[in-house]
């Protein structure tokens, strides 16, 4: 079976040491009294939760899945999580990063990113029905006028109403303006809604007393495409006007997905059939509070690969420890024994240490992220707060692309470290890669984050955000540039920043003249600026860690983070090379294939 340590000290690093979130923290109002030490508690015992609460459903819950009823089109949960749910309620958990006139805790976002972190490697599944409803949420909190608020909001804080996001159709996946949902105006303000809905996470659940559905759908004289998209929602119990729930609206559950991962989830094809909506901001323009969701959505979706990596790691690296198999190349290890631990081979340290790296780096970019949220939203100083929002929209499907595509390498590296016993149950690290292949595919499929990148967030402004980003690396460069010590991680990345210019040109003149560039280009760019953030990150953290040592400091931890920085820079971050090269080959081998694709 497997086994899972919250990474607090890895975690603390991060925030403290490296991004020093608390000093952050004094120039944000609303957080200018948060400690470190008041962050350490909070996360401790969540690590507690996570470990000791939800992790051992992980396995049974993916083994039971849940069921439906097709006569009450009720759907009951694998058991124990309704109980757990409970838990995570009573505890305040749903409301640590929420508003306070809601009810919320109002901690600080990095708290909530680094527990649902935990949430993710202890159980992906049931970490998804609260997860979902912090998109929810923020577009309501965002979006919703005052009385929305104040009917939802404070049952979503608590916990005890859940919200999902009702996107995709049955015929039409990322590309929303195919939608056919309809939505018919009636006399008191409110809509009759009425169409199908597919692939809805958490859709359906017996842990919440009413789930918040946010659906897409037209309205009778909506313009066509995306311009025709409005937003509603639609409980899944009407709302009296005192709060109480009312009678049953007109939206339910029709069946559920059977799945290659996160079985113990209730991925949902949800039926509307004249349910009662009450529409969030203004006609036709929904996907703004729907990009409130999606962009949360990317994000969290990042931190579910996270998660699964950290797991996937521990478990591997355990394995790798005990198992015995043949002898090192370089004479016996373990004389006492008849074969050597298989973590002497080379090969398996670079397995664990792929996972580790990737891991380590993920956690660093999310925490920044969180940040960046944090500033955008709380800062006092206008500029930094329009200078967070840009940056983040930037990093946003970075964080999502390359941490879910990394997230597949490592579990998969993490279950080859298992041989043979990784593809059987029994241990549980192929449940790991499992859960995390859905990642690369849901809230817009990675090649869509890609294009989102260089087309929207790059070519869009010419580069302007890829340069702020590139003043941050230059900033450390500069900083670290004479440091004899530095210089294997300095120097990967001033290299490549220097390349990323050209590089970024010549892609947008080649775009420019014909679109399939992009297109073609896309999904390698964002590895290469994926690996360039991490490269920034990775530097950062070597450079706290010399320091640390510097100064006298003999705690391993820092020689731990020295070594697995060096692997990166030796063994993952190289790959740039290769890839700006296969985007450099063009469309034409891609698009000139009509015979190969006959």
């Amino acid at each position: 079976m497997p086994t899972y340590n919250p990474p607090l000290r890895d975690m603390q690093f991060v925030m403290h040491e490296v991004l020093k979130v608390v000093d952050d923290f004094k120039q944000i109002p609303k957080h200018a009294e948060i400690d470190a030490d008041t962050i350490n508690a909070v996360l401790e015992e969540g690590g507690k939760f996570a470990s000791e609460v939800i992790f051992p459903l992980n396995v049974s819950g993916d083994a039971e899945g849940c069921t439906l009823d097709p006569v009450t089109h009720a759907v009951t949960t694998p058991k124990g999580f309704k109980e757990a749910y409970k838990t995570y309620v009573e505890g305040g958990w749903a409301a640590l990063g929420c508003d306070p006139e809601f009810g919320g805790q109002g901690l600080p976002l990095v708290i909530n990113t680094m527990f649902y972190e935990m949430l993710n490697s202890a159980n992906q599944s049931w970490a998804m029905y609260p997860g979902l409803t912090h998109g929810a949420y923020a577009a309501l909190h965002m979006h919703g006028t005052d009385e929305q608020k104040q009917t939802y909001l404070h049952k979503m804080t608590s916990g005890e109403w859940t919200g999902t996001m009702c996107l995709t159709e049955p015929h039409c996946g990322t590309d929303l303006g195919l939608m056919r949902t309809k939505a018919e105006p009636q006399a008191d303000g409110t809509y009759k809604i009425t169409g199908n809905k597919i692939f809805i996470s958490a859709g359906e659940n017996d842990m919440a007393d009413n789930i918040i559905h946010l659906v897409l759908a037209r309205l009778p004289d909506a313009p066509p495409g995306i311009k025709g998209v409005s937003l509603f929602i639609v409980p899944k119990f009407n709302v009296n006007k005192d709060g109480t729930l009312g009678s049953r609206n007109g939206i339910y559950c029709g069946g559920l997905e059977h799945k290659m991962g996160i079985k113990a989830n209730a991925t949902a094809q949800i039926v509307i059939e004249d349910a009662n909506g009450t529409m969030v901001g203004q006609p036709n323009k929904g996907m703004q509070g729907m990009f409130i969701m999606m962009n949360a959505a990317r994000l969290g979706v990042g931190n579910q690969s996270l998660g699964q990596t950290e797991v996937a790691f521990q478990n591997a690296l355990a394995y790798a420890k005990d198992r015995i198999q043949m002898r090192s190349l370089t004479g016996i290890k373990a004389k006492d024994k008849a074969a050597d631990p298989i973590i002497v081979h080379p090969d398996v340290r670079k397995m664990l240490l792929t996972a580790k790296a990737y891991a380590e780096g993920g956690r660093a970019l999310q925490a920044f992220c969180a940040m960046l949220l944090e500033k955008e939203h709380g800062h006092p100083d206008e500029k930094v707060r329009s200078e967070s929002a840009e940056l983040l929209a930037m990093l946003t499907p970075i964080a999502k692309a390359f941490l879910t595509d990394n997230g597949h390498i490592s579990t998969n590296a993490c279950m080859q470290v298992f041989g043979g016993h990784g593809y059987i149950k029994e241990w549980g690290v192929e449940q790991f890669v499992r859960d995390n292949r859905i990642n690369m595919i849901y809230e817009g499929t990675n090649t869509i984050q890609s294009l989102d990148l260089l087309g929207r967030k790059v070519l869009g402004n010419n580069g302007a955000t890829l340069r702020k980003f590139g003043k941050l690396v230059g900033k450390l460069v500069e900083e670290e540039g004479v440091n004899e010590k530095m210089a294997e991680f300095i120097t990967p990345i001033a290299i490549l920043g220097d390349q990323m210019t050209k590089f970024t040109t010549e892609i947008g003149f080649k775009g420019f003249q014909n679109p399939d560039e992009v297109g073609a280009a896309a999904v390698d760019y964002l590895r290469v600026a994926g690996h360039l953030v991490f490269g920034y990150f990775w530097a950062r953290m070597a450079q706290v860690a010399l320091r640390e040592i510097a100064a006298g400091n003999t705690d391993p931890f820092y020689g731990a983070k020295l070594q697995t920085a060096r692997f990166y820079f030796g063994k993952l971050f190289p790959e740039t090379a290769t890839l700006m090269r296969t985007a450099r080959a063009g469309s034409k081998v891609l698009m000139d294939t009509d015979l190969a694709l006959a």
